[in-house]
């Protein structure tokens, strides 16, 4: 599939539905392609004007979604229409609901230890038949990537879903990418957390407000410097539509 793309600050972020997504993901996984999907909210985006690895690994993944509010705006301040956000937390779920039929097998890597075996019981009684292949803590050192990648490789999931944080995950995926041999790879960030119930997710008023950031703000107070990002994101975004 092909869609209308938005250059947001130098990162290609396609304009699309949640639909399209989750079908452009199933075509990915059939591909066997060793793809990469990435999630692209303000934050990882103004990270990307100053961490040019970043950037690079953004625009040669196979397919970058629009995760938040300032993307979708961002997007259509700049005129491309940008029909709706694509929340990496709900792509994962609308590709769980797909996995029992098409009988995907997938591998949960990161977050901290016992964090992905609550996700993998949550997932498990949410989608009976689900194929949870393998789990792995995000905690390792350089030393452990080997035998981290023996473990994924020897699972041979068609979903890897790394929670390792941003720029983490996606810095580490493109890394392996090719010698992880997995069709479709995620960086998925606080969506294990989520799952197990460690991290609280905005009430839905608080979604379709988009004040989702707002939330994870109040709740988590240590990230209030992280969410002047999203000022700045707004500022750079005026400055590059004049350019």
């Amino acid at each position: 599939m092909s869609f209308p793309i938005a250059n947001i600050l130098g990162v290609k972020v396609a304009a699309l539905t949640m639909h399209q997504a989750v079908d452009t993901a199933n075509e990915l996984i059939e591909g066997k392609n060793n793809s990469l999907i990435a999630t692209a909210n303000a934050e990882m985006i103004m990270r990307a004007t100053y961490d040019d690895e970043l950037k690079n690994i953004l625009n040669k993944a196979q397919l970058v979604v629009p995760d938040g509010a300032g993307t979708v705006w961002a997007a259509n301040y700049l005129g491309i229409k940008m029909p709706e956000r694509v929340a990496g937390f709900d792509l994962v779920q609308n590709l769980f609901k797909l996995a029992p039929q098409k009988k995907w097998r997938i591998f949960f890597f990161g977050s901290a230890p016992g964090v992905a075996e609550k996700a993998k019981l949550k997932a498990q009684n949410d989608y009976p038949g689900i194929e949870i292949v393998g789990i792995r803590d995000g905690f390792f050192t350089k030393d452990d990537e080997k035998e981290i990648i023996g473990q994924i490789k020897t699972a041979k999931p068609d979903i890897l879903l790394a929670a390792l944080g941003v720029p983490k995950q996606e810095k580490w995926l493109s890394a392996h990418l090719q010698e992880l041999q997995c069709p479709l790879s995620i960086g998925v960030g606080g969506t294990f957390d989520v799952m197990a119930g460690v991290m609280k997710r905005a009430p839905l008023w608080m979604q379709k407000a988009k004040l989702e950031w707002l939330f994870r703000g109040m709740l988590q107070p240590k990230r209030a410097g992280r969410l002047l990002a999203l000022p700045r994101f707004v500022f750079a975004v005026h400055g590059w539509k004049k350019k």
